[in-house]
């Protein structure tokens, strides 16, 4: 990974990947859509508001691996001092938050007509809002001190604390009676989805990665940019304290 803590390197790296990521991410998000809406049959008992799922459960999905991600680039920026991982970590919390944030809206849309309640503290449900605050704790955190390093090393252990929530999420429908059904998608024996509603969910999973990788790459550029500002700015400042 210390190939690319060159920013000069990331940028040529991010150059040749956004124009294929962005396609993907058009690609598989229009026909995983079209295949949400048209071309998937509707539940035989929750009718047309089963489509939510083709959004609800990705956008978790990302929510968690977001986070981990976030995680891992934490634990890289405090062990290994990777120059760029503390900037990719910063990049990506806002684009987990806002997924985390989604699968919160579309499964209380969803809830209402299923369980006849917007919310309900099901073990599920407040761990993902457990996570949603982590992600804004973290934004919060990197922002509060005058010194950017200190803020950096306050967000990467709060993100590494609270990477024990992922498995939380994750597990919660087995250690604890919740509203949610078990895993129907990754488990033992293989899915047990219909194939015509695996296929629109696996393509609005993989649609959502092409679109974290896009916005990962766009804002690691703005993030590399701000920083050359700030030391810029400092710079100056510096050359007419001595020039008073």
């Amino acid at each position: 990974m210390h190939r690319y803590a060159n920013p000069a390197r990331f940028l040529r790296l991010a150059k040749a990947i956004l124009p294929y990521s962005s396609g993907l991410a058009v690609l598989l998000l229009g026909s995983g859509l079209w295949f949400a809406l048209v071309g998937s049959p509707a539940d035989y008992q929750q009718g047309d508001s089963m489509r939510i799922m083709y959004v609800h459960v990705p956008s978790a999905w990302m929510g968690m691996v977001c986070y981990v991600a976030m995680a891992v680039l934490s634990a890289m920026a405090l062990i290994w001092k990777h120059p760029l991982a503390d900037l990719l970590a910063r990049a990506t919390a806002p684009v987990g938050a806002a997924f985390t944030l989604l699968c919160l809206i579309t499964g209380s849309l969803w809830g209402k007509p299923m369980w006849g309640t917007w919310w309900v503290w099901d073990a599920r449900l407040t761990s993902m809002l457990i996570l949603l605050f982590l992600y804004l704790g973290y934004m919060a955190l990197i922002d509060a001190f005058d010194d950017p390093e200190r803020g950096s090393k306050a967000g990467a252990i709060l993100a590494l604390v609270g990477a024990v929530n992922i498995p939380v999420i994750k597990f919660s429908v087995d250690w604890w009676n919740t509203l949610h059904q078990p895993a129907s998608v990754v488990k033992m024996g293989g899915p047990a989805i219909d194939p015509s509603m695996l296929l629109p969910l696996l393509l609005m999973a993989f649609g959502f990665k092409a679109y974290w990788v896009t916005v990962l790459l766009l804002r690691g550029r703005a993030e590399i940019a701000a920083q050359k500002i700030r030391v810029l700015r400092l710079a100056q400042v510096h050359a007419s304290s001595r020039g008073e």
